[in-house]
């Protein structure tokens, strides 16, 4: 084969490579249909879901719950939130679950003010869309 035709060959194989990492990288992104979140880029989120995840920080949660929400003595809310509905999970945060090990949060502002992005949060990461770390404000 020509030098040419190999180096036409490398560019082609080259180019299908970085498209198809662009619509890989741009389905990941898309939100579940109804998400309560949007990303991009993994960790580029709305201000509620940025919220949500600053309570999380603030609160210190993975003490419990890991810092990659995949469980310690707490379960993986990874896993939890594949099930449960956000009517379940308000209940849960503002109750807790005492026999659990887990205190309700209804008498703190904070929780109550973000509540919603806190479960758009652990949405996000339980759809794979919002990558553990740091998170960043969407442009």
């Amino acid at each position: 084969m020509s030098s040419l035709k190999v180096r036409v060959a490398k560019w082609s194989i080259g180019f299908l490579a970085l498209s198809i990492a662009a619509v890989c990288t741009s389905a990941n992104d898309a939100p579940a249909a109804g998400a309560p979140y949007q990303v991009k880029e993994g960790n580029k989120v709305d201000e509620k879901t940025l919220m949500g995840w600053k309570t999380w920080r603030a609160l210190a949660c993975e003490r419990c719950h890991g810092a990659q929400q995949e469980g310690l003595v707490g379960p993986s809310l990874v896993e939890s939130l594949k099930k449960l509905s956000k009517e379940d999970f308000h209940t849960t945060i503002m109750n807790g679950r005492p026999e659990k090990g887990m205190p309700p949060f209804n008498a703190s502002k904070m929780v109550n003010d973000n509540w919603e992005g806190l479960y758009a949060y652990l949405k996000g990461r339980s759809d794979g869309k919002i990558q553990p770390g740091h998170l960043y404000p969407m442009d």
